[in-house]
């Protein structure tokens, strides 16, 4: 038989459209029994013909609709993806939340992932995510991964609901019952810092990050907001436009900062001891040279991880660190492309994988990452802040649930506001998050609620305003 007449005209095998043609004859018995049942409405049919018909032991269901909810509770530009499907109240939600440029994904998802997806079979999450990926022919980059992680937590999530199980089900069950959580202690000063420490051991906490301020500088992760002044002061001090005003007029330098560090942990161990973890967040703002001997300087005082010393541009030097330090290092938050993290995690360079669920892609590559991992002794410590929606917290979760090799939770307390918009948020309780074990993510959007809060007025529309040296050399955030 030749290749011509082993393929249909559309080039399809003819063996795949015998099935297809195969699958819709009925008998005649079955055509009286659905003569007396009312007629289902017809499901959409895929603008890409898919090359198989919707399977699984289930009634056959399709896409019929993807969209972006944008809302922001807390103040926080969130971007959450709604995908849709035939079967009646059956939907899926998943994050993708890029604060510093919301629209551009709305764009990317509604435009451009929508026309491909309406009609195709929800349960086909890898071929889905595979062929959008490649869709765009220029690949990766935060735009585009975080609308394709959108639809494909939403379709775990469908999927979970469909099997009437939590998500952690489906990736081989739980590992543990709780996913130990690391909280945020920050201060203008060392005594101030000292008590947000003691406030979360109290707490549970058994895992803290500590930043502190360096005077004069505009450093990372430390309160720059006024705690005294008049309300009218402090409310100003709020405003977007008074904090970029307030981070022009406040450069920043490397050498105060590294020499303030290891002094900061020296007290924190000294008033503490050894029964709290420490974790500190560089930002990728310091030279690598200076990164290397930070490490070194910190080693002592026997930190969980010390986070992002280096910049994405510069992972090299983590071959040269790893030579000259044992403090475990913590690297990836700002990683889009899988050939960021290989050779880190292939060389074992880093301790934890800190990526961002939805600027890799969502659930799916996420999974790969953590089983890659694994066989290289890398933990996990996904990326928690602020600016992942409360269906991103989820689908961390859900990870460090059935992840063995599991390391961190970076957590963030969600405001009243926002458990009312989405309500399931992922509780949080002794230092640890719990999983509420509804089917599916666990967790829901009021729509309604959801578009009571807009996206603020920001001047420059939620970027990340410039950080300068006291030159005005602009510096990596």
């Amino acid at each position: 038989m030749t290749q011509q007449e082993s393929s249909s005209e559309d080039g399809r095998p003819k063996e795949a459209n015998a099935g297809r043609r195969g699958r819709s004859r009925v008998s005649k018995a079955d055509g009286r029994a659905s003569a007396r049942r009312p007629a289902a409405p017809p499901l959409p049919e895929p603008v890409v013909p898919a090359w198989w018909e919707p399977t699984g032991g289930l009634p056959a269901i399709r896409i019929t609709n993807v969209r972006a909810i944008c809302t922001a509770p807390d103040g926080i530009r969130l971007v959450v993806v709604k995908v849709e499907t035939s079967e009646p109240g059956l939907y899926g939600l998943g994050c993708a939340t890029f604060t510093q440029r919301p629209l551009a994904v709305v764009t990317a998802i509604e435009e451009y992932l929508k026309p491909l997806l309406i009609g195709r079979d929800p349960n086909d999450i890898e071929d889905i995510w595979q062929s959008s990926y490649v869709s765009s022919y220029w690949r990766s980059g935060p735009v585009l991964n975080n609308a394709l992680s959108g639809v494909d937590e939403a379709l775990w999530d469908i999927k979970g609901k469909r099997a009437g199980m939590p998500v952690y089900q489906l990736f081989g069950g739980r590992c543990r019952q709780a996913a130990a959580l690391y909280a945020h202690a920050s201060g203008a000063d060392i005594n101030e810092l000292e008590d947000q420490v003691q406030k979360y051991i109290e707490q549970g906490y058994r895992y803290v990050r500590c930043q502190m301020a360096v005077p004069g500088y505009s450093t990372y992760g430390s309160r720059g907001a006024p705690r005294t002044g008049s309300n009218a002061e402090r409310a100003r001090a709020g405003d977007p436009r008074e904090r970029i005003a307030r981070q022009a007029r406040q450069p920043w330098e490397p050498t105060p900062y590294c020499r303030m560090v290891p002094r900061m942990f020296e007290r924190l161990r000294g008033t503490f001891g050894d029964e709290v973890e420490l974790l500190h967040d560089v930002h990728e703002r310091i030279p690598p040279i200076q990164a290397i001997q930070l490490a070194k300087d910190v080693e002592p005082y026997h930190l969980f991880f010390l986070e992002d010393a280096l910049a994405p541009e510069d992972i090299d030097y983590f071959r040269i660190m790893r030579q000259q330090t044992s403090t475990p290092l913590a690297m990836g938050e700002l990683f889009v492309n899988v050939n960021e993290y290989l050779p880190l995690v292939r060389d074992r360079l880093i301790d934890f994988i800190r990526v961002h669920l939805s600027d890799i892609g969502g659930l799916s590559p996420a999974r790969k990452l953590a089983a890659f991992c694994e066989l290289f002794g890398v933990r996990t410590a996904w990326h928690g802040p602020g600016d992942v929606s409360p269906v991103g917290h989820a689908a961390n979760l859900h990870l460090d649930l059935a992840c063995y090799n599991f390391g961190i939770q970076e957590q963030h307390v969600f405001g009243e506001r926002t458990r009312e918009v989405f309500p399931g948020c992922p509780e949080i309780r002794d230092g640890y998050y719990w999983a509420n074990d509804r089917p599916g993510l666990g967790i829901d959007i009021d729509e309604q609620l959801a578009a009571r809060y807009p996206f603020p007025e920001h001047p420059l529309n939620g970027a990340w305003p410039p950080v300068r040296r006291r030159d005005g050399t602009v510096i990596r955030p």
